[in-house]
């Protein structure tokens, strides 16, 4: 009984490797090439369970799904001989799978090498007729699907898709980089010193202005209190001869007395003058009969 089954295990397994050997199947994802003895005889093979005759037919497999081809980033000049440093990525398949084995040996680094160098003699191309003005200022777009419309004709020569060029960066050489950085800071600062001299002068011109109009308005003050202070003095010199004319006795008797009261306003005032003066005229006119009249000031 074990022997038979391992007999019947074994045919199984003869079996099983004589179908294994006969079928192959194909993925979805995939391109298959079926070769007779090294030599194709057949590139469009379906998707699905296929067979072969064993020992005859060997099969090859490749990857159809859309591949991505990240270039290592470039320098191009413009038309104005400026240097940018450009990042880039291709997305491609393999659209014809005979072309591609027999064009490129069927191996992936192969079509990227292809690639790589059409993309770069395409993008030299279209920089080289630009200026930087006009990459910075939107011709991106228009680069990248120039390029790409340039990669499809020769890329469907070796079986290939050409799906998408894009451009992932676009910078400025370092060392230009830090010459542009210095002029935009350098014109900055030129831009800001001639607003901060507009300003000065502009607040010269408010300050002049404002020591003007207070000018103005303290000589209009003072000639304003000069015509009241000169106008009071009419009127109380007005008033004074007014007063005076009515009767000129009392007037200078009045007089007199303030003069006495600010002569004589302390106890140690003292005058050195002629008795006879004037300004005793009023002590000279006081009556003999009476007592002496009184000081001002209590002398």
């Amino acid at each position: 009984m074990r022997s038979k089954s391992t007999i019947f295990l074994v045919l199984a397994a003869l079996i099983a490797a004589g179908l294994f050997s006969v079928f192959y199947y194909v993925d979805e994802r995939e391109r298959a090439i079926k070769f007779k003895f090294g030599e194709i005889v057949d590139s469009g093979i379906e998707p699905g369970l296929n067979w072969k005759l064993p020992f005859i037919n060997n099969i090859r497999y490749f990857d159809a799904r859309v591949q991505t081809m990240d270039s290592d980033p470039e320098r191009y000049l413009t038309v104005e001989k400026k240097t940018l440093v450009v990042d880039s990525f291709v997305k491609w398949r393999i659209d014809d799978v005979h072309e591609y084995f027999t064009r490129l040996q069927g191996r992936l680094s192969n079509a990227r090498s292809r690639l790589a160098q059409r993309v770069n003699d395409s993008l030299r191309q279209e920089f080289g007729r630009r200026t930087l003005q006009e990459v910075i200022s939107g011709d991106r777009t228009v680069i990248m699907e120039a390029v790409r419309q340039a990669m499809v004709e020769e890329a469907k020569q070796f079986g290939i898709e050409v799906i998408d060029v894009r451009l992932k960066r676009v910078d400025l050489d370092p060392a230009i980089s830090d010459g542009v950085y210095a002029r935009m800071q350098a014109e900055r600062q030129r831009v800001a010193k001639e607003l901060r001299a507009q300003g000065e002068e502009e607040a010269e011109k408010i300050r002049a202005d404002a020591d003007r109009q207070r000018d103005i308005l303290l000589a209009n003050a003072r000639r304003d209190a000069e015509r009241v202070r000169g106008e009071g003095d009419a009127t109380a010199t007005g008033t004074y001869a007014a007063a005076f004319n009515q009767d000129r006795d009392f007037y200078n008797l009045y007089r007199s007395l303030n003069a006495y009261t600010k002569t004589f306003s302390g106890k140690d005032d003292l005058m050195v003058i002629d008795p006879s003066s004037e300004f005793f005229r009023y002590f000279k006119q006081s009556g003999v009969d009476g007592p002496p009249p009184l000081l001002p000031g209590g002398g």
